[in-house]
Formats: C-alpha cells, sequence, structure tokens
C-alpha cells in the first residue's frame, strides 16, 4: 500500500499536484488507474519465466471477496477485545507520514554523534551532563532520570533541574531502566519521542509533550525553532547551547536507527494514536504448531528465527494514515463526540461495522463518519491462504485448496507475512495454512553486494530472457543455488542453462529422428528377463537411479542437487555414453524403444526446471499424449536398479576414456586406428569386456583388441590403470620416439620451471603473511597439479626409452 501510493505521489508531484489538492476519491482514481495499467506486470513476468499457474484464479488483496475477508476480521478481532485503539510510540515515516510497524522499520548501523549538555540545578551552580543522539527532541523533555543505584546521583534525584533553551522546570527522577553505562548515566525523559521514555512517563505519571510535526519540522511547542526540519533544529540548537556554555562536546557514536523500509527515510519515534491488535494470545498456538511439528522451516536454522521472534512478540500497529488501502472499518458518531461520550480510556461513540451504519445506535444520529486511516497492507496479506477462496464462505474450493503444502518466500517476510499467516489460519479456520515453509536465498550480485534499483546492480529476468531464454534462467539459478542460501549472479552464469537446454534439444531431436512412427512404445515387448543388452540393462539403470536421487533431492528441497543430478544423467551417460553406444545398433527395435523411454522420462523430470522446451519436444514424441505441465511424475521402477551393473559399467567407461586419453597425451592421430591390450585380474571384469568389446573397438577407434588375465606389458607402451583393467598400448610404429622424446623433455622443463616458481612462493614467509587465503590455497593447487603432471611426463619418457 505504502510503495503503490509512493509511486502514484512521485507522478502527481511531477504534474504539480498531490493527493491533498486531488482530495481522496480522485486520489484513489488516480491509483486505480495505475493498477489497471501496472499491475499486471509481475503477472507477465511470472508467466514469461514459466511459472505453472492456474491464471484464472488470479486474485488481488483490494478485491470484493478478499476485502469481505478484511472486514470480517477486523470485527470478530475487535469483538474478542483483540483488536484496540490507544496512544502509543509508534515508528513514524516523514515521508510516507504514516505509522509503519515494528518489522517495516529497517535498522541499519550508522555513525551518528553523541552530544553532551548540561542541564543546570535549580538551585547552586551545579549541573547534570546528559548524553543523546537527538538534541532536536529536548524540546520536549518533561524530565531527566537517573538510575536509583548510581553512586553518582543518589543526591540529586528528587530535585529540579533548568530544561536548556526553553528554560523549563523539569524533576530528577530515578529508575532502574537507565544504563549506568552508556553515555554518562543521565537520561533525558521525551516520553513523545522514544519508546523507552514513553514507558518512564507512564510509570512515573509524566504528561508528554510533541513538539514535530507529521513532516518531522518542528511545530509550536518548539518555540523559536518552530517551522525547522528536525536535523536543521539540531544544528541550531548545538550552536545555542554552545554560546551559553551549555554545550560539553560531541563524539562520533555508531548506533542502529530505523528507516523505512519502502522510502528509507529515517524513521521517528512518536507518540500517535493508533489501532493495534494483540498479538500475544495469537502467536501461542503458532509456536505450538512449530513446536510440534505440524509445519516445519526448510533450512530448518529458521525455525529458531521464528520462534525468537513469536515468544518476544509486541502488538501490531495496523493502522497507516495513508488512502490506499481498506479503509479502517471503524465509524464515528458526530454527535456523540460532541457531547464529549466519546472519553479518552472508552469507546463509546465508536461504531465497528463491516458496512457504514444509517444511524448512531446510541443517539440515532445519521451524522456518522468513517475512520479516515487504512489498514497495513499486511493485514489483508495475512489472510491470504483462505481469503482467497471467499472465506468466511462455505465452499468446496476452500475445502479442497486449504490447508495447502508449501509456502515459498523469502526471510525477510518471516516476520511480515509466514508467521501471521500461521496465526490468522490457526484463529479463523481452525488449521494452519501450510506444512512446509521453504526459505529461499537472497540475489546478490557476483562480488556479494545484494541486488538493489538503487544501487544500479539489478538483472532484469526479461533481459536474460530475451538473451538466454526463460529455461536457461531458471536452471541455472537453480543449479547454482544451494538451499536456502544466497545466489551470486552474472549474466555470465546463464550460459550455463543456456548450454545444457541447447544440449536437451540437439540430443532429443536426433533421439526423435531415430524413432519409427509405427514403433511399439512398449519395453515389455522386447525386454523379458534380462534379454537386453548390457548397455542397455546400464541406461535403465542409470535412469531409474537418477529418479530415485532427483526426487530424493526435491522432496527435501535440495533443488540444485536434483537439477545436478538431471545435469549428470541426461548430458555425461545419456548422451556422452549411451546415445554413442546407440549409434553402433542403429535400427535396432529394442534400442529405439530404450532410447524412446529414457527420453520420455527424462523430459518429465526435466519439466519443473526447464518448462519451455521440454514441453516442445514432448509434443513431437510419438504417440500423442496429454501436455507435458500436467503429466504425472515419472514412477520409479526399483527392479531395474542394479548397483552392481552400475559400478561394473562405470569401470568400462573408465577403460575406454583411458584409451582416449593416451591417444590425446601421446598425439596419436584421431582418425588412425590403433592397437589396445587390457589386462584385467578378474574373470568377470573380462567377461564384461568381452560383451561390450565391439563398442570399445569403435568408440576408441582400434584395429585390434587383445583381452587377457594378467597381462605382462609389452615394451615401449603408454598404458594407464583404471579398475577394471590395465591399459597398453603399444607405440611403436605409431609414433616418432626421437621427436616425442624431444616434445616431452622440453614440457618436462618448462613445468618444472612453473613448479619452481611456485615453490619458492610458498615457501616466501611475506607472500603468505599478505597474500588472501583463496590466493595461497590457488597456488598450493597448482603446485600438485604441476607435480602430477611432472610425474607423468617422466614415466612417459620412460616408456619411450630405446
Amino acid at each position: 500500500g505504502i510503495a503503490t501510493q509512493n509511486v502514484v505521489e512521485k507522478e502527481l508531484a511531477e504534474q504539480g499536484l498531490d493527493r491533498e489538492t486531488l482530495g481522496r476519491e480522485k486520489f484513489l482514481e488516480k491509483v486505480w488507474a495505475w493498477r489497471k495499467e501496472y499491475g499486471s506486470t509481475i503477472i507477465h513476468q511470472l508467466k514469461k519465466m514459466g511459472s505453472s499457474c492456474d491464471w484464472s484464479r488470479e486474485r488481488f488483496t483490494m478485491d470484493e471477496g478478499l476485502s469481505n475477508a478484511v472486514m470480517e476480521v477486523f470485527v470478530r478481532l475487535h469483538k474478542k477485545g483483540l483488536i484496540y485503539r490507544g496512544n502509543y510510540i509508534i515508528n513514524w515515516c516523514p515521508r510516507c507520514r504514516t505509522a509503519l510497524s515494528d518489522e517495516e522499520a529497517e535498522h541499519r548501523d550508522i555513525d551518528g554523534m553523541l552530544y553532551y549538555i548540561k542541564y543546570p540545578l535549580k538551585k547552586g551552580d551545579r549541573h547534570l551532563l546528559v548524553a543523546t543522539t537527538r538534541p532536536e527532541t529536548m524540546l520536549g523533555d518533561v524530565a531527566v532520570c537517573v538510575n536509583p543505584k548510581d553512586k553518582r546521583y543518589k543526591q540529586f534525584i528528587g530535585k529540579t533541574v533548568i530544561l536548556p533553551v526553553v528554560n523549563r522546570e523539569i524533576p530528577v527522577i530515578a529508575d532502574r531502566q537507565v544504563d549506568l553505562k552508556f553515555g554518562t548515566g543521565v537520561l533525558k525523559v521525551t516520553p513523545a519521542h522514544d519508546p523507552v521514555d514513553f514507558e518512564l512517563g507512564v510509570t512515573h505519571k509524566l504528561e508528554p509533550l510533541n513538539v514535530m510535526n507529521p513532516d518531522a519540522t518542528m511545530n509550536e511547542n518548539a518555540g523559536e525553532y518552530a517551522g525547522m526540519d528536525r536535523f536543521e533544529c539540531r544544528e541550531a540548537l548545538v550552536e545555542f547551547l554552545k554560546e551559553k556554555q551549555l554545550f560539553v562536546k560531541s563524539e562520533v557514536h555508531k548506533h542502529a536507527v530505523a528507516h523505512c523500509y519502502r522510502c528509507h527515510t529515517m524513521v521517528e519515534p512518536r507518540l500517535s494514536k493508533q489501532w493495534f491488535v494483540k498479538m500475544k494470545p495469537l502467536a501461542k498456538p503458532a509456536i505450538d504448531a512449530v513446536k510440534k511439528g505440524k509445519i516445519k522451516f526448510v533450512p530448518a536454522r529458521w525455525t529458531k528465527v521464528y520462534l525468537n521472534w513469536m515468544e518476544n512478540i509486541r502488538d501490531w500497529c495496523i493502522s497507516r494514515q495513508i488512502w490506499w488501502g481498506h479503509r479502517i472499518p471503524v465509524y464515528y458518531c458526530k454527535k456523540c463526540r460532541e457531547a464529549g461520550i466519546l472519553g479518552e480510556k472508552r469507546e463509546e461513540g465508536i461504531i465497528v461495522s463491516k458496512t457504514k451504519p444509517e444511524k448512531c445506535p446510541k443517539c440515532g444520529s445519521t451524522g456518522i463518519e468513517q475512520d479516515p486511516d487504512v489498514l497495513d497492507t499486511w493485514f489483508s496479506s495475512w489472510l491470504w491462504p483462505f481469503s482467497t477462496f471467499d472465506w468466511p464462505d462455505e465452499n468446496e474450493d476452500l475445502k479442497y485448496f486449504y490447508p495447502t503444502d508449501t509456502l515459498v518466500t523469502a526471510q525477510e517476510i518471516i516476520f511480515f507475512w509466514v508467521a501471521r499467516m500461521i496465526m490468522a489460519g490457526l484463529e479463523f479456520t481452525g488449521d494452519t495454512p501450510f506444512s512446509d515453509v521453504y526459505i529461499h536465498g537472497t540475489v546478490r550480485d557476483d562480488t556479494g553486494t545484494k541486488m538493489s534499483k538503487s544501487l544500479g546492480n539489478i538483472i532484469d529476468p526479461l533481459d536474460i530472457i530475451n538473451s538466454f531464454g526463460a529455461d536457461a534462467l531458471r536452471f541455472s539459478i537453480i543449479i547454482i543455488t544451494a538451499t536456502g542460501q544466497d545466489v551470486f549472479l552474472s549474466p555470465k552464469k546463464f550460459e550455463i542453462g543456456r548450454n545444457f537446454a541447447n544440449k536437451i534439444w540437439n540430443a532429443s531431436r536426433y533421439i526423435l529422428t531415430t524413432l519409427k512412427e509405427d514403433i511399439n512404445t512398449d519395453l515389455c515387448v522386447y525386454a523379458k528377463g534380462n534379454d537386453l543388452k548390457l548397455v542397455d540393462r546400464w541406461i535403465l539403470s542409470r535412469l531409474y537411479s537418477a529418479l530415485r536421487d532427483v526426487t530424493k533431492s526435491m522432496e527435501r528441497y535440495r533443488f540444485n542437487e536434483a537439477a545436478s543430478g538431471l545435469y549428470e544423467f541426461f548430458w555425461h551417460e545419456l548422451c556422452d555414453w549411451y546415445i554413442e553406444f546407440s549409434k553402433l545398433s542403429s535400427g535396432d527395435k529394442t534400442t529405439q524403444v530404450i532410447l524412446y523411454k529414457v527420453l520420455e522420462k527424462t523430459l518429465r523430470m526435466l519439466h519443473p526446471f526447464i518448462p519451455f522446451i521440454t514441453e516442445e519436444l514432448w509434443q513431437n514424441l510419438p504417440h500423442k499424449r496429454e501436455p507435458l505441465m500436467v503429466t504425472s511424475w515419472p514412477h520409479l521402477q526399483k527392479e531395474f536398479i542394479s548397483e552392481k551393473l552400475e559400478r561394473d559399467f562405470e569401470g568400462v567407461i573408465e577403460v575406454i576414456t583411458a584409451i582416449r586419453n593416451i591417444r590425446s597425451e601421446w598425439n596419436i592421430d584421431q582418425k588412425k586406428e590403433i592397437k589396445a591390450i587390457l589386462s584385467f585380474a578378474k574373470a568377470k571384469d573380462g567377461a564384461i569386456l568381452k560383451e561390450l568389446e565391439p563398442y570399445i573397438k569403435k568408440l576408441c577407434r582400434l584395429e585390434s583388441l587383445e583381452t587377457g588375465e594378467k597381462l605382462a606389458k609389452p615394451s615401449h607402451s603408454a598404458y594407464a590403470v583404471p579398475k577394471m583393467a590395465e591399459v597398453y598400448i603399444p607405440l611403436k610404429g605409431i609414433i616418432d620416439f626421437e621427436k616425442e622424446k624431444r616434445r616431452l623433455t622440453k614440457k618436462k622443463d618448462d613445468m618444472a620451471k612453473q613448479l619452481g616458481s611456485i615453490q619458492k612462493k610458498l615457501k616466501d614467509k611475506h607472500f603468505l603473511s599478505k597474500a588472501p587465503k583463496e590466493v595461497i590455497e590457488k597456488n598450493k593447487l597448482s603446485k600438485a597439479e604441476f607435480e602430477a603432471t611432472l610425474k607423468r611426463l617422466e614415466e612417459n619418457l620412460k616408456d619411450i626409452e630405446v
């Protein structure tokens, strides 16, 4: 509400207008027009990002049904005595000119000043020295206070001091709330401008004196300083006090100061008559619900934060002095008020009603006027889980959708919204609104600074969608964000998602081209028992293992782990290996069906992460079906999972990779067919290698492959030692030994120089004491890599010694 009104008021200011000039009715017409033009912006962005919502159920807190729920709740709480009106210190925004709740007043550490001022005693030539951060409020002082245990000031309790500047006599009182260690231990008491002072004022029956206007200028009670801005007044007062030799000193003082969460103006504590909700009775059931596990927070650390706030909860100031929002359903009888029936502590003459009464129920007068304030935005939002379904009316939608399952939100609104929704749900429906609360991290730039429009470091999601695609945006953010952790974003990081989306598209299109229209996609027709080839059984095992792990990660809200699992399976197992194996069985119906099955189930798993491309591909699968977005999650068929098979096949992959690495390491022409020898230690490994021999030969471009148990290493051979079998590649006739020796020797010498340089740096005490930790660790990592490479080069040189 405050944010929307701020935007419209800024637009009016550019036209030389303000809300007071327009009047309430005309101003609200302007706000509604703005809402009609811009209110759909967020919905448009959500749709562009692929949020899978039922858009026919879009609701707005100012809709008629939701507004009815707001009025109903206010009336019910008032009847229970949980809503009341009173004069208390509240957070006041001079820019927005409205009260704020404690949660809307964000505290920031600032370098302020602590001013030391003499308050002369009425009798004698002594004084009390007061330290304050806000000299301008001294004009509203009604006492000075010391701690009764403070031996320095016991003799002054009960005496009178002269308030500087205005020369008003004020008493010296004693109270245990005074901090002996802060400043001088003497506290100026300004009940109208400080929450602690207000409590002191109530305890000691001191009459508060307000010296500020709503815009934080000084009012008539400030005397000659009336009309000055609060900070201008501060400077003028300090100068006056210096002239009168009542100013002792000032010093830098770092302290937390509240600022408006919308316009960032420094908040002013102000005595004001406002409407409040008593929160402790509402908080108790909401505390119990979390303690008993009916609601759980993910990550779990937020449970403690929630409980700490709830167990120390303060009453909620719900009235706002703005015009946009739900008008408070309180009416006043002018006649009763004029007759003085409405007392300060009584609520006679106040009518709380969902609709405007025709006449006063007490005196019958028709002179009824509504309270000008509106309700805090969050007063409508805390009802959202059930007000969206036309509560308090009983209906099928409400029964079906309430309570819901999971709330996904940010940590900064745990108090604004999450806690209040839980309290409202339990109070008005008797049940919690959700079972899980997933708290996501904050989006930061790549330097770690929180993204903010005011700082100019934001990344517009729509710009990323235009450059990389919505699927790339979604997948990139998910895969780089650990559960509940902040995410550090830069445009380059969206390349992860773009590259993966391209891989999905290209691989899927390839698979689709291999499928024949008349193919029977029922795997059971082709697979009876263990009739499937080893490679087919492996990919099915990996598919269902990935499905098991991804499902488990999703259920635990570890979305980045789920995304990583899918990435690993699709790119490195399906594409890098099975599709390559499948090309060697071109036209085989079983292979086609397995490709189809794996793709079909993988698209279902990928859809929540990458909705647009997967939906397009799904629609191109043979045998048309319902849209992917409403298709069920794949069913886990555990009988296909074999961890032993996966381990065995991993061994084969290591063998193929080892042969390919040797080719690369020794600069062997990739087109040249070579010989390879595999020496295994276990007969079962030999059987697997024999079964997959055609694949190994084809994928490694081998003219021959010899396998045997515990074979000797031939002379002049390159070798590798994967788990399943030792790999030997005879080099004679393939490479020029002398030329290769010169190349390896040069590379070894270069590597030794680089290693020496790093070793010298890591022995330098000056470097180790001054360099950042991450730089030292990077050098240590480089040292280990160089040492490993150097060792390998030395081994290679031995292999070609003639």
